[in-house]
This record gives C-alpha cells, structure tokens and sequence, in this order.
C-alpha cells in the first residue's frame, strides 16, 4: 500500500465519521426544531387565552379614566383640607395656652381665697373656744385687726398667738358619750 491508498483511506474514514456526526447533528436539531414547535403551540394558545383578559383590561381601563381624572381635583381638595386643618390645630393650640395661662390665674385666686376663708375660720375658731366665757374687748379688736392684715396681705397662714383669755389654774374637763350608753328619757 502506497502512501496515497493510505491517505485515501484516511479520507474515506474521516468522510464516514464526518456524515456520521452530521446524522447525529441532524436528528438533535430535528428534536430541537420539534420542541420549539411545542413551545410555539404553548405560546399560542397562552397568547390566545390572554387576548380576552387584554381586552377585559382594556375596557377596564377605559372606565377608569374617568375617575383617574377626578382624582386629581380630589388631591387639590385634599390638600385645601390638610392646610385648613393645619390652621385650626394651631389656633386651638392658642386657646389652649390661653386657657392654661385662666386656669394658673384660677388656682392662684383659689387658693388666696382658701387661705383667707383659712385664717378667717381660723381666727373665729379662737375667739368661740374660749367657752363660755366672756371675752375682752380688747382681745377681740385684736383678732378682728388681725384678720384685716391677714387679708389684706393676702397671707392667711401666719396667725399671730391668741391672747389667753382663760386662767391656767382651771382645769379643762372633757365629756366623751359611748353611743350605745346614750341617755334614757
């Protein structure tokens, strides 16, 4: 065998291989070409099923333009809303410092008026404990003097000491009733 016989019998082989693999190569693109025709069909038939549901959303959207437009001017109204409400808030929270500072004058008046009722009772307190006895004169100008200044001053708590009226020789008695002894009549 001569080196041409062998190279064409290397040719022949290497023909053989090369329709061997273009056969091969043939029936995958023919397996391909066949899948790609199945997906097709799918996409089809999806693309068939979608056209009611596009046109559905067609008119779905054609019914809603008109209330896309009227929702801007709702926007406009909303926001006239918020701004007049904005004012008000703050308004209202003027009258609540307004009604803060009446209501710190309100206690402040309450409690001169409560300190002056105090020293006031305070001193007819002192003046009726004294019993059945009689009371100076002069003790009583004092304590009604007394009550003046305090209630002029505004100052109810500071009472000046009574004046004593009665002897400390005299003891005080005391009567207390069991309210189940009381007197039979």
């Amino acid at each position: 065998m001569g080196p041409m016989q062998i190279v064409l019998v290397v040719l022949a082989l290497v023909g053989v291989w090369a329709v061997a693999e273009l056969a091969l190569t043939l029936h995958r693109a023919r397996d391909v070409v066949s899948s790609l025709d199945k997906t097709v069909e799918r996409v089809n038939s999806t693309i068939e099923e979608a056209r009611p549901v596009v046109a559905k959303l067609d008119g779905v959207v054609d019914e809603l333009q008109p209330a896309v437009a009227q929702v801007e001017p709702l926007l406009k109204q909303a926001t006239v809303a918020v701004e007049a409400l904005s004012a008000d808030l703050i308004e209202v929270n003027g009258v609540l410092r307004d009604v803060s500072t009446v209501s710190g004058a309100a206690s402040s008046a309450s409690n001169a008026v409560t300190e002056f009722a105090d020293a006031a009772s305070g001193k007819v307190q002192r003046l009726l404990n004294r019993g059945h006895k009689a009371v100076a004169p002069k003790a009583v100008e004092s304590a009604a003097r007394d009550a003046e200044l305090d209630s002029e001053s505004g100052m109810g708590c500071a009472e000046a000491p009574a004046p004593d009226l009665e002897p400390q020789d005299e003891p005080r008695t005391y009567f207390t009733y069991n309210p189940g002894e009381g007197d039979h009549r």
